[in-house]
């Protein structure tokens, strides 16, 4: 039989597979963090008609000749460049810049995904739509080993934040250096004990001949102290200002004259708290935002990398497995050297050129229909051959 015959037959078996990679480059067009494939072709074994001649002294040389027996698929190559970013709201959407997978736990196995459009299951599992559970170090106390082993990132639903007693108060502002002798200011702060109870620390501010006297009262204990005012209007404190424990500080108040903004900036104390929200900063930390006001890391999510990304095997539901070829997995955490960053709130898209892989369809066209005719005209060879003998 004529080689050119099989040699088309090759042709169309390579361009039907062009035909089906690119179909589904475009099929997943809107497939979060989709990569798109491309296919290399390469020539088969040729045969060899005549081999090399090397140059004598009056004959020169000749080269060999070969006839090609067709064409073959070298590879599948997959595309990780990144893809755009598409804003979604959610705070559970989550999109990796730069390199890197997420790691998931799915059936026991250990898979690879750039798609981070994740939510929470019925147990706190942080989880994707496929149902793996996403890994990362889980925090204790508020913080976060990440040279650990990775786990299951687990939001705890009923978790609290025990109550700290208030040891430390600051007050700001202008004490009004032009007040009258005698004049009384009052200021309340709004303190804690060891169990979260709330009380008012009371402050009065008398102005006095040199300044200002100061006492303080919560209803269970008092302290008292006086503020020296000089010329340029500082105030300077004589001694401490402690009440039952919580120590006020009152080197941050002036003295000049016709303002009146004395005020308490902060106190360091707190009630216990549940767990109200949280939110995912681009290190990949979960930062739990408590009833009482204070926040706390929750969990980190953790990333891979790997030597050769394009090793890797795709699983379905937009996973990567790895493969010897592709390395074994370098774990991290975000933003750290070689390892991307995240983004909340949206949502890696596909990276397929649409433009390219619409064009990609029309020369994989063009080529089957190039090989088809191959075989036709060996067919029309044959039959002429056929009709020799009539």
């Amino acid at each position: 039989m004529l080689r050119s015959l099989y040699s088309g037959i090759s042709g169309l078996r390579s361009h039907q597979t062009m035909l089906d990679v690119t179909g589904n480059n475009i099929a997943n067009v809107n497939t979060t963090a989709f990569k798109a494939s491309a296919v290399q072709f390469q020539d088969t074994l040729s045969q060899l008609k005549q081999g090399a001649g090397g140059p004598q002294a009056e004959v020169g040389g000749t080269n060999p000749a070969q006839i090609g027996l067709g064409v073959q698929v070298a590879g599948i190559s997959t595309n990780f460049s990144q893809g755009s970013a598409q804003s979604t709201g959610r705070a559970t959407d989550v999109a990796i810049s730069g390199d890197g997978f997420f790691v998931t736990q799915l059936g026991g196995e250990t898979l690879y995904s750039r798609a981070g459009a994740f939510d929470f299951d019925a147990e706190g599992r942080l989880v994707s739509p496929d149902g793996a559970i996403v890994q990362g170090w889980n925090g204790v106390n508020g913080q976060i080993n990440e040279g650990g082993p990775v786990g299951n990132i687990t939001l705890p639903l009923q978790a609290m934040i025990p109550a700290a007693a208030t040891n430390t108060a600051t007050m700001v502002g202008n004490l009004p250096a032009d007040a009258a002798a005698g004049e009384s200011l009052v200021r309340d702060i709004k303190i804690y004990d060891a169990v979260g109870a709330a009380r008012t620390l009371s402050l009065t501010f008398t102005r006095s001949g040199s300044g200002w006297d100061v006492a303080g009262s919560d209803g269970i204990g008092t302290g008292s102290t006086a503020l020296t005012l000089d010329a340029a209007g500082n105030l300077t404190p004589t001694g401490a200002l402690t009440v039952n424990g919580v120590n006020v500080d009152l080197t941050e108040l002036t003295g000049q004259a016709g303002l009146t903004t004395a005020t308490a900036s902060s106190q360091n104390g707190s009630a216990a708290g549940t767990l109200q929200s949280f939110t995912l900063g681009k290190d990949g930390t979960l930062v739990g935002l408590f009833s009482n006001g204070s926040q706390a890391s929750i969990a980190r999510i953790a990333l891979a990398t790997f030597t050769n990304p394009g090793g890797l095997e795709k699983a379905g539901s937009s996973a990567y497995r790895a493969t010897f070829n592709s390395g074994n997995a370098a774990l991290g955490a975000p933003g750290d050297g070689g390892f991307g960053s995240l983004s909340g709130g949206t949502l890696e898209m596909s990276n397929v050129d649409l433009s390219q892989e619409f064009t990609n369809l029309i020369v994989a066209q063009r080529g089957f229909q190039a090989n088809a005719r191959i075989i036709t005209t060996s067919d029309e060879v044959l039959q002429e051959l056929t009709n020799l003998k009539r």
